[in-house]
């Protein structure tokens, strides 16, 4: 039986070529982040809970944002995707799976994108009906080489490598079959965040937007 999500995840991940990872410190913070990076063209965001303000951010970023799609990264407790979704993510991302999140998971009101880094955790995942999953830590594990070689065995396998990825290495993972889109938080470095240079931040973002990738 497939994960009940599995349409509206796929519809997510093909919505654009990358959706960038932001880390954020507050709501301001996270709404000039998000201006900018949608006036480049990427109006998927994924806010990773790694900081006190990250559930408020995805609330004011739905709220600011109606026609960007706002999920909510970093899912490693089952209790975080109904509090996810409640504070209006459109869809949820974890770095890998366990029982009690796939329990949880198959109960969520909006689309969970597991985790996965071996062979053995794609088709446990497939195994539990999940289609569409993201490939972390993409880098460290192998690279586009090592995910081009899971689309022999497993060619309906969808994926979101992210991790260590950046526009040139996004071009590469992008040229493959088995991916729709990666994940990166190269346009938000947090260099450019100190220095407020949300103008780089969107440029980097066009550059994103435009990165092609398989039909």
């Amino acid at each position: 039986m497939l994960y009940p999500h599995t349409k509206a995840t796929l519809a997510v991940l093909y919505q654009a070529p990358v959706i960038p990872v932001l880390t954020v410190k507050d709501i301001e913070d996270a709404l000039a982040q998000a201006r900018a990076l949608i006036a480049g063209g990427l109006t998927v965001l994924e806010i990773t809970l790694r900081t006190p303000a990250a559930m408020s951010a995805v609330t004011a970023l739905a709220k600011a944002f109606p026609d960007a799609c706002i999920g909510a990264g970093t899912i490693v407790e089952p209790e975080q995707i109904q509090a996810a979704a409640d504070a209006g993510a459109g869809f949820l991302v974890s770095p890998g799976m366990t029982p009690g999140l796939l329990d949880a998971a198959v109960r969520s009101p909006v689309p969970l994108l597991p985790g996965a880094a071996t062979a053995s955790e794609a088709m446990a995942l497939r195994e539990s009906g999940f289609r569409a999953m993201k490939f972390f830590p993409a880098e460290p594990a192998g690279g586009a080489k090592y995910l081009s070689s899971l689309g022999g065995p497993l060619p309906d396998l969808i994926f979101c490598p992210t991790g260590g990825i950046d526009l040139q290495k996004a071009a590469s993972y992008l040229a493959l079959a088995n991916v729709a889109c990666v994940g990166g938080s190269w346009m938000v470095a947090p260099g450019l965040l100190a220095a407020k240079d949300f103008g780089k931040v969107e440029q980097l973002a066009r550059e994103a937007s435009a990165l092609g990738r398989r039909p």
